[in-house]
């Protein structure tokens, strides 16, 4: 059953064998008995299955970022902190207002038990 592949992916086809091309050159070419190492090597038991499973999803990742790679990005700025919008400005986020905290007599006093000034939790571990 051929693969469905988002629009990005548009230009390359999926010939049945779980390697996408485009224009007749592969994008990936990562074999099952290479995803078999990667599983010994990770200490993965992995069926036959899924096996040839993952490795038809790495080729697919692998185009998808090869198709990512060929967008024209000449003349984009790249952005500088996450919250920073195409324009340059900066996303608008609250203030960081700090706020009075309890002191330590003030967080002791809701404890169920203390101790010598600290919190006394029951024991979980045995010695």
């Amino acid at each position: 059953m051929p693969r469905v592949l988002p629009r990005v992916l548009s230009d390359y086809s999926d010939s049945g064998t779980g390697t996408l091309t485009r224009k007749g050159s592969p994008v990936s070419e990562i074999s099952r008995d290479e995803v078999a190492h990667l599983a010994r090597l990770s200490r993965l038991a992995l069926t036959e299955e899924e096996l040839t499973h993952f490795a038809e999803q790495i080729d697919g990742i692998v185009a998808t970022v090869a198709a990512v790679e060929e967008v024209d990005t000449d003349g984009v700025a790249p952005l500088s902190h996450p919250t920073q919008n195409v324009d340059g400005d900066v996303s608008v986020m609250r203030e960081d207002v700090p706020e009075t905290l309890l002191t330590a007599a003030q967080a002791l006093d809701q404890a169920p038990k203390q101790a010598r000034g600290r919190f006394q939790v029951p024991r979980i571990l045995g010695e």
